[in-house]
């Protein structure tokens, strides 16, 4: 028996309000009124169905494709074939992400378990707002506060004094503590928000554990993927700055300053009071030492490893990482010089 799937879709849309929700252009009129059901990669999709192409490595795939529309960059209209109207654009896949928000709305946040027997333990002085939904066993502390239209998936804790804005998501087993977290964030399964900075004194004699008093802070329409850990201030407050997106498996030191939109993916380290500029880029199982600055829009390659300042749109790549296109030589050099010692 085929699948139903996990989310309903909200088609089907006419090609013209694809066109308008994706700012993409609909060059055939006559198409307006065509129906589009669905979204699918351009080798699986049929007549009902959307495509995108976004790059050139599949422009044998966009022309083989039975899709019924697809979006464009301009260069590439002319090699849509005959039956696949295209919608324009010069960010198609920008388009896509926007087409799908229209098809299903429902994807933005993970949907909400409604059964079980274990009602939320609530605080008494814990202030919840109109429309909040809690699944089974969320613990919610003293004093917390949560904003309506906010979801909180089965067994989560929010721990006392901890803020929520509205219509954000906290997924199952997730545990928040010292932290305000904004509107229109999304935090998946089992992330840790909030527990102690990793701060010791260290001697001869021990190491003594310094008390961490700081706040973890983040802002809105921030995105925090499964098992991901961000520590909460030592005397300053972590913060992670509006709109950026935190893949699984991250893990964001104390007093870590994140601009706006910045990009993490998984497996990355952030040492504490490191502070990345907005827009800034890392790749996976990149890393950086505490203390230093990174500076807006830069980009680090996946596994390097940053111990130096970075300057603004810098791209560094390497252990320790240097600019890319020295780094990009370096290797280059020591490949020949091993084919030549073979060679010898």
């Amino acid at each position: 028996m085929e699948h139903p799937g996990f989310f309903e879709r909200a088609g089907p849309k006419r090609l013209s309000e694809i066109a308008q929700a994706t700012g993409a252009e609909l060059t055939d009129n006559s198409k307006s009124d065509q129906q589009i059901e669905d979204i699918r990669p351009l080798a699986e999709a049929g007549p009902n169905d959307l495509a995108f192409l976004d790059n050139r490595k599949y422009l044998g795939q966009l022309s083989g494709t039975a899709a019924g529309a697809c979006l464009v960059l301009p260069m590439f209209e002319d090699r849509v074939p005959q039956g696949c109207t295209p919608l324009i654009t010069k960010t198609p896949y920008h388009g896509f992400a926007l087409a799908l928000t229209l098809l299903y709305p429902q994807a933005l946040t993970p949907v909400i378990a409604r059964t079980g027997t274990d009602v939320p333990a609530i605080d008494s002085t814990a202030n919840l707002e109109d429309g909040v939904e809690l699944e089974p066993g969320v613990i919610i502390g003293p004093q917390a506060q949560i904003g309506k239209g906010t979801k909180i998936g089965a067994g989560a804790v929010i721990g006392a004094r901890v803020h929520i804005g509205r219509h954000s998501y906290i997924g199952a087993q997730t545990t928040i503590a010292y932290a305000l977290v904004g509107d229109h964030v999304i935090i998946h399964t089992g992330v840790r928000v909030g527990q102690d900075g990793f701060g010791f004194a260290m001697g001869p004699k021990g190491h003594l554990k310094v008390p961490q008093i700081g706040r973890v802070i983040i802002q809105d329409r921030v995105e925090i993927g499964a098992n991901t850990t961000i520590d909460r201030g030592a005397l300053n407050d972590t913060v992670i700055g509006e709109g950026t997106k935190i893949d699984n498996l991250v893990q964001i030191g104390h007093n870590v300053k994140l601009g706006r939109h910045c990009v993490i993916v998984g497996q990355t380290g952030i040492s504490g009071s490191a502070e990345l500029g907005d827009f800034v880029v890392m790749g996976g199982q990149s890393g950086t030492v505490g203390h230093i600055k990174i500076g807006t829009g830069a980009q680090i390659a996946g596994s390097s490893h940053v111990k130096n300042d970075v300057t603004p749109g810098a791209r560094m790549g390497g252990t320790p990482a240097r600019p890319l296109r020295q780094w990009a030589r370096e290797i280059a050099l020591l490949t020949k010089l091993a084919k030549t010692k073979i060679k010898s």
